[in-house]
């Protein structure tokens, strides 16, 4: 395992387990310097996000982070979403994927730099 995997595959953990979206580092990884597919390289991000995620949302529960009543009044639409993606994603082209995963990124990006800072 080269320190490059090793490094993106931490990152990907620590971001993801504070929620920030490791996956992105890992998708980017993945299809930049490994050369694979986008759609292989989510289904990897995939597993890998169950496996991050199992253990922050058992560590946020108990820290008290997570709203429960509201996690289950998203559920069902997020549920909805996930079944329209999983039936959609194979009629997708891959650079169509590309640019959507690349404009998503933009868009929250910029939203990112320019959102005002709450008082906490």
């Amino acid at each position: 395992m080269t320190p490059y995997v090793i490094l993106a595959s931490f990152l990907s953990g620590l971001l993801g387990a504070m929620g920030i979206g490791g996956g992105s580092v890992l998708i980017i990884y993945l299809t930049t310097f490994l050369s694979l597919e986008q759609k292989n390289a989510q289904g990897i991000n995939l597993l890998f996000f169950i496996a991050t995620g199992i253990f922050a949302l058992i560590s946020n529960i108990r820290k008290g982070l997570v709203d429960k009543k509201l996690f289950l009044k998203l559920m069902p639409t997020a549920a909805a979403g996930m079944l329209l993606g999983f039936i959609i994603l194979p009629r997708i082209p891959t650079a169509l994927l590309k640019k959507l995963f690349g404009g998503i990124l933009l868009i929250l990006g910029v939203k990112t730099l320019f959102e005002k800072r709450s008082k906490e």
